[in-house]
């Protein structure tokens, strides 16, 4: 009976043996499974986690795309707003600038128009201004000197011809002087004017040096007296050739000296006046010798001249005025100069 026992126990411990790899083995199977089991959640619970993260990420970009995409809307509904918003103020401004043309257009209609008429009248008021001056000058005309006369101031003119060229020859040394002095001042402006000056008188003597005048023929000869003056307290008479001479001295003179003046101006020359230019002394430009005589020439060259020269000495026109580099002495000024009186 013990033996029986001891190979039972024998026997259990031969089976207990051979189940042990066995059950080692199933528990590391089942080990195993559970451990795959756990991977295979954990790697669901990753991938759900990813796919989650993914959605998040699409809902996040679908909501920016579409915040960009409304902001976009947003900024062109502005633009497109503002542009009608200019579009329209563009609009306004171009209606108003027609409505601004087409009243300045009418108003320079209305000026032109009323400029015509007024050009009209002025035409129509010369016309008869002129054919009044013709049918006097016509009758004036009539009244023509004696053979006697004519030929008596004929001779008193190729006299005072004669004393002006003697006259233009002894002033060139004068003018040689005064040029030097000018050079010495340091007057360059107004040594400049000078020369220009002077050229303008050679070129008037080179003229009367070769000019053949026609005294038969020249109607001033033959023409009686229409105009009286007064020069120092005395009056003289002349004609209409003789009142045109006297003229062109008070314009040229006005010229000359408003050219002098602006000369000194330049040169910063306080010095000085009128009087001291060799211009004003010598007042013979644009006198020929005919029809007036030199006293009376040069007395109204320098009535212009003094006017000139203190407007272009003082910048401003109180006398003359300025067409273009043109200086000009008014019309009334040269009335008041010469005050010419008819003598029919």
């Amino acid at each position: 009976m013990k033996s029986d026992i001891v190979d039972r126990i024998v026997i259990a411990l031969v089976v207990g043996t051979l189940a042990l790899p066995g059950l080692v083995l199933a528990a590391e199977g089942q080990q195993g499974v559970q451990e795959e089991q756990k991977r295979a959640k954990d790697e669901k619970q990753q991938q759900r986690k990813e796919d989650q993260q993914q959605l998040e990420r699409t809902q996040r970009k679908s909501e920016q795309e579409q915040k960009q995409q409304e902001h976009r809307v947003q900024q062109e509904r502005k633009q497109q707003e503002q542009k009608q918003k200019q579009d329209q103020q563009q609009l306004d401004r171009s209606q108003r600038e027609s409505e601004q043309y087409q009243k300045e257009l009418r108003a320079r209609q209305q000026q032109q128009q009323e400029r015509i008429e007024r050009q009209s009248q002025q035409i129509q008021q010369e016309r008869a201004q002129q054919q009044r001056q013709d049918q006097i000058q016509q009758q004036r005309q009539q009244q023509r000197l004696s053979q006697q006369q004519q030929q008596q101031r004929i001779r008193e003119q190729q006299q005072l011809v004669a004393q002006y060229r003697q006259h233009l020859e002894q002033e060139e040394r004068l003018a040689r002087e005064h040029a030097a002095r000018l050079q010495q001042q340091k007057r360059m402006a107004q040594y400049r004017f000078q020369e220009e000056y002077l050229e303008r008188l050679r070129q008037q003597q080179i003229y009367l040096r070769d000019h053949r005048f026609d005294y038969d023929n020249d109607p001033y000869f033959y023409s009686a007296p229409i105009y009286r003056y007064n020069r120092g307290g005395k009056y003289y008479q002349t004609n209409e050739y003789g009142a045109r001479t006297l003229r062109q001295a008070v314009r040229y003179g006005y010229e000359e000296g408003f050219r002098a003046g602006k000369a000194d101006r330049d040169d910063r020359w306080r010095g000085g006046s009128y009087k001291d230019s060799y211009a004003y002394r010598d007042a013979n430009y644009g006198y020929n010798g005919y029809y007036v005589n030199r006293t009376d020439y040069n007395y109204y060259f320098r009535e212009g001249f003094r006017r000139g020269y203190e407007d272009g000495y003082n910048s401003r026109y109180r006398y003359g005025r300025n067409d273009n580099g043109n200086y000009s002495i008014l019309d009334n000024i040269m009335s008041q100069i010469l005050g010419f009186q008819n003598l029919r």
